[in-house]
């Protein structure tokens, strides 16, 4: 059954040029691209979006660096694309990503990890309505 999932391109992957390399990747793994879209988070929208870390010591340089430059949100479909994804970007440290992930090979360090992904079906139907009304949502 299909399945749809979220990913957001972080600044300093789309600051580097990575985000064609990026969604080449995602494709290669064999998702479908729903709705894409680049945005320039404001402080509060990355508030808002991270609040599940919120009492973490990362969160306000989490905040900061969501907020520092455009993120690409992007939907993808496939079967079972929550686990695929999750497999496919690796890690959140880059150091301990399986080679050959998104994360291994676009990200920093752990808060330059690359691109955000969504690690259940509940989160990302949150995610993808945080960033995208049903109009922007296409079934192709």
């Amino acid at each position: 059954m299909k399945e749809r999932t979220f990913t957001m391109i972080k600044p300093f992957a789309v600051q580097k040029g990575f985000i064609a390399p990026i969604l080449d990747d995602i494709h290669n793994g064999g998702f479908k691209i729903i709705a894409i879209k680049m945005k320039q988070l404001t402080q509060e929208h990355a508030q808002l979006f991270y609040d599940i870390h919120k009492d973490k010591a990362f969160y306000n340089t989490l905040v900061d660096f969501m907020s520092s430059g455009p993120v690409v949100a992007v939907v993808l479909e496939k079967d079972n694309a929550v686990e695929d994804y999750r497999k496919l970007i690796g890690n959140t440290d880059p150091q301990k990503a399986e080679k050959g992930t998104i994360r291994s090979k676009y990200a920093k360090d752990i808060t330059h990890n690359a691109v955000h992904g969504s690690d259940s079906i509940e989160n990302a139907k949150t995610e993808i309505c945080f960033f995208f009304s049903e109009t922007e949502i296409y079934s192709i």
